[in-house]
């Protein structure tokens, strides 16, 4: 019963747009477990047990969150299924201060990236794709599923992304230059694959292939973690860093910065505004502002 009952519950979220790939997979271990268990309901001593198999705090959190979720759900038609309290804590762990480049570093990082490896190709992606990181703010799932057809004069278009957006990026000149000078030594490699960054096996990148080079370029030039050794820098950081800069950029008036905002968590595709936020604690140079303006209101200057 709770086997049927799980399948009915995801085809409605996935009909909401929802993909619940993890999830899904963990209801459907918990109504295994809940019927070797006995239990036709969910039943809130054994969610707890079933959630407890991991040895993550956090793994814990995340997998009885979801169950809850699923009894909500599946109670409002029988109230048999009791609804578990969530007794491992929050599901959401505090986000990391990010690695934030430099500007030098991200050249020099480029530079590295250039050299590394022994075959052109190789080294031209990831030069390219670092450098459009940088300077774009995509994220790296978005790149590497770049296909011709997203290129125009001025933009790039980025299609069904991370929350099942699309939207698109406005490239400079410099970016689309670039771009040209890539695709000239890369179509001729692989001519039936239209898509824009490709591995030596003339294939689409893969995520740990974009990691292993970027690694590769980190190590090469000796960037170390940041923050005594809590942030490191990934491919990621670069987002990060676009980001960051964008931000730092921003007029000091309140109403300069809400549109300020509004539009770079647009841009950068956030599903909210709030993840967009959180990037005002990033470098010292913002929480110093911040703190300076906060002191100028509370001694009676203009916010």
């Amino acid at each position: 019963m709770l086997a049927q009952a799980v399948e009915s519950y995801l085809a409605v979220r996935r009909a909401c747009g929802f993909k619940l790939k993890s999830q899904g997979n963990h209801l459907r271990s918990f109504a295994i477990y809940s019927d070797r268990k006995g239990k036709d309901h969910v039943c809130s001593e054994v969610a707890i047990e079933w959630a407890g198999l991991t040895h993550s705090l956090h793994q814990r959190a995340r997998r009885l969150g979801d169950v809850i979720r699923f009894a909500r759900y599946i109670s409002a038609e029988d109230q048999a299924h009791e609804l578990p309290q969530a007794v491992f804590g929050s599901e959401k762990r505090m986000r990391p201060t990010p690695y934030i480049f430099s500007q030098n570093n991200i050249q020099r990082l480029v530079q590295a990236a250039s050299q590394s490896g022994y075959r052109t190709l190789r080294r031209k992606t990831y030069s390219t794709l670092f450098a459009l990181l940088a300077c774009t703010g995509m994220r790296v799932s978005e790149a590497i599923h770049l296909r011709f057809e997203d290129i125009t004069p001025d933009e790039l278009t980025i299609n069904l992304s991370k929350f099942r957006k699309s939207r698109l990026i406005p490239l400079h000149r410099t970016a689309v230059v670039g771009l040209e000078g890539y695709l000239t030594h890369r179509r001729p490699y692989a001519p039936f694959d239209d898509h824009v960054f490709i591995s030596l096996r003339r294939k689409p990148l893969l995520i740990r292939d974009v990691e292993t080079a970027f690694q590769t370029a980190v190590s090469k030039i000796g960037l170390q973690p940041s923050v005594a050794g809590k942030s490191r820098p990934t491919p990621h950081s670069l987002r990060h860093t676009f980001a960051v800069r964008a931000l730092e950029t921003c007029p000091d008036s309140r109403d300069h910065i809400t549109k300020h905002m509004l539009a770079l968590s647009t841009y950068l595709g956030h599903s909210n505004i709030s993840y967009t936020y959180w990037y005002l604690e990033a470098t010292p140079d913002l929480m110093r502002k911040i703190a300076e303006h906060c002191e100028s209101f509370v001694t009676g200057g203009q916010p």
